[in-house]
């Protein structure tokens, strides 16, 4: 038995040894070995249950918030490294769990070359804790967390809500949702609570405020599921989606806890938006205002709206669960590889368990050309999208500023919300757009480094292209431009002028029918009986022209069939329609002009390829 000095980690990860403190070592005198560390803030989920892949992954999260998937052997040795031991107590214990021998230098091959690039350890020799790892670069993600609900605040309301989660409650609530949807939409009618918020600015921010009450109580559905499940809810918060604002809830500790509990974790957001339902049903009940119906209908677009599994939202992560893999987009090129003719499956692809390859290979076939179809409509349609977007922004700020002029406070609020709604879509676009931009170029640069004529060819095409787009632009290929129309609820749209209908002309105005039975002797007209060129009746019908009653004359006459005026003269305005009465010799029943001619009349139903 020989004296060493004890081994501690050093702040640069190296190993230091205290000299007045001394342990017998039966192993080792002379070789230090040295002493990982683990990221700063690194937690260790446990295995992914319910994985889709073959073999058996385990997860831990960074510090960053970025989740890894590990092998068996990795996280045994990251389960291991303590910030005490060294490797070669590192590959004792490693050994014993694995089943295998696992060298001291095969636990530093692995750090070095596995987990450091990870961001799961400290790098030897660096001092600080904090490492920095690769992340998915996604463009559909949150981004600008900001927490609203602390985790302990969450953990207490999830407490007292976890209760909703019980099976017999599910039932119930869902029966209850069942009874209420029939009521709404085969027997009262869900569209006419909607008109009726629609007439009323203050009812409309009204539910405004319902929809981000039903958003945030949405959120605590996922957070009691996960602490329903087992599992320990995080924080809740807000952020941007491309630039939507939106909210999100920390849940990262459900992958410990099986399928089922992740999926019911999932659901928990659309549950609790139907138990909001019930809410209202009830307020309505008690109350009577319409207002509480019309969120109703909104609230179940918001349900629809997480369901899809298109971008990731709540059926996102549905599917994912199901399938087995939590990131479905980062499947999309791997499935797409092993599509090629005569070329190997990828191991991405070939790790993947049968079920989960069908469900994702099925999943990036409706993608892929759904995304294509949207990119490409959009680039068609983009000259009558973009002035048509900013015509309708202008005149909602315009509006809205003059609402607040003249004092119409709740107008102009609503006003702020439909310019908000305007403003989002555009910015989302254009962000979108130079995200997109950026990463095709550079996926570009890459995959022709070296090879200029690929590179020449590429570019080339991509010119080619876009003078062809901006050809069929110029040209009128492309759809035209939406006329001016006007707001189909004036009051989300304040100071612009609302289409009114033609005031009808007035009784005495209009020429008096003959009888069919009657019998008028034909003779020449009187000179009496000619009306005068043109003359103008007034909406009210005070003003009327010697045409437009019948003139008594010594000779009567046969009055010819009444004709429309091949051009009516119109006179509107937004504020009074005037119609006006044109006549002309030997013409003795004026014909009235009630309707403008088409081509100032805007549609009133929208063509075909209008935008959604």
């Amino acid at each position: 038995m020989t004296e060493s000095h004890r081994v501690h980690p050093g702040p640069a990860g190296a190993a230091t040894c205290d000299a007045d403190e001394t342990f017998p070592s039966y192993e080792y005198t002379e070789i230090l070995f040295p002493v990982p560390r683990l990221g700063a803030g690194l937690q260790l989920l446990g295995e992914y249950k319910g994985s889709g892949s073959r073999e058996r992954k385990y997860l831990v999260r960074r510090g960053d918030g970025q989740v890894v998937q590990l092998s068996r052997l990795l996280y045994l040795v990251t389960e291991a490294v303590d910030g005490v031991r060294n490797t070669e107590a590192i590959s004792h214990r490693v050994s014993g769990r694995f089943g295998r021998e696992v060298s001291a230098d095969n636990i530093e091959y692995l750090i070095e070359q596995k987990l450091e690039p990870l961001g799961v350890t400290v790098p030897f020799g660096q001092e600080s804790d904090q490492v920095a790892g690769p992340t998915t670069d996604l463009l559909l993600v949150l981004k600008g967390h900001r927490v609203i609900f602390r985790e302990q605040q969450v953990a207490r309301i999830a407490k007292a809500l976890a209760w909703l989660h019980r099976p017999p409650v599910v039932v119930l609530v869902l029966l209850a949702a069942l009874c209420m949807d029939f009521w709404l939409f085969a027997v009262h009618g869900a569209m006419q609570p909607v008109l009726q918020v629609l007439e009323q600015p203050v009812l409309m921010l009204a539910v405004f405020v319902l929809i981000v009450a039903s958003l945030v109580f949405h959120e605590f559905g996922h957070a009691s599921a996960c602490r329903y499940g087992g599992a320990r809810p995080g924080s809740i918060g807000c952020g941007l989606f491309l630039i939507w604002p939106s909210m999100y809830t920390e849940v990262t500790d459900v992958y410990r806890i099986g399928r089922a509990g992740r999926l019911r974790t999932d659901l928990g957001g659309v549950y609790f938006n139907i138990v909001f339902v019930l809410g209202l049903a009830c307020a309505y009940f008690l109350t009577g205002q319409p207002f509480f119906l019309a969120a109703i209908y909104l609230v179940h677009f918001e349900i629809l709206e997480q369901l899809l599994p298109v971008v990731r939202l709540d059926g996102y992560y549905i599917l994912g669960d199901l399938a087995g893999i939590p990131d479905l987009f980062g499947k999309i090129k791997p499935i797409l590889r092993s599509m090629r003719p005569g070329r190997p499956v990828p191991p991405e692809v070939a790790a993947l368990k049968r079920p989960a390859r069908i469900t994702v290979t099925i999943w990036v076939l409706i993608m892929v050309p759904l995304i294509a179809a949207e990119l490409g409509y959009v680039l068609w349609n983009l000259p009558r999208l973009l002035i048509t977007s900013l015509r309708s922004l202008a005149e909602q700020l315009g509006g809205t500023w003059f609402a607040f002029l003249e004092g119409q406070i709740s107008a102009g609020l609503v006003g702020v919300v439909g310019s908000f709604m305007l403003i989002c879509p555009l910015a989302g676009a254009a962000y979108l757009t130079v995200r997109l931009v950026g990463r095709l170029v550079r996926a570009a640069a890459r995959a022709t480094e070296g090879n200029t004529r690929l590179r020449l060819a590429i570019w080339g095409g991509v010119v080619a292209g876009a003078g062809a787009l901006c050809a069929a632009w110029l040209s009128g290929m492309t759809p035209e431009v939406l006329p001016r129309q006007p707001p189909i609820t004036p009051i989300l749209q304040p100071g612009l002028p609302a289409k009114r209908p033609t005031a009808p002309a007035p009784a005495e105005a209009r020429p008096s029918p003959t009888p069919p039975d009657s019998f008028v002797p034909a003779g020449p007209p009187s000179e009496a009986a000619l009306p005068e060129p043109s003359a103008d009746v007034s909406a009210s019908g005070e003003a009327l022209t010697a045409s437009g009653s019948p003139s008594a004359s010594p000779a009567p006459t046969t009055p010819k069939p009444t004709q429309a005026s091949p051009t009516p003269s119109v006179s509107r305005t937004s504020a009074s329609p005037s119609p006006s009465v044109s006549s002309s010799p030997g013409t003795p029943s004026p014909t009235q002009s009630g309707s403008p001619s088409p081509s100032e009349t805007p549609s009133e139903s929208p063509s075909s390829d209008e935008d959604p």
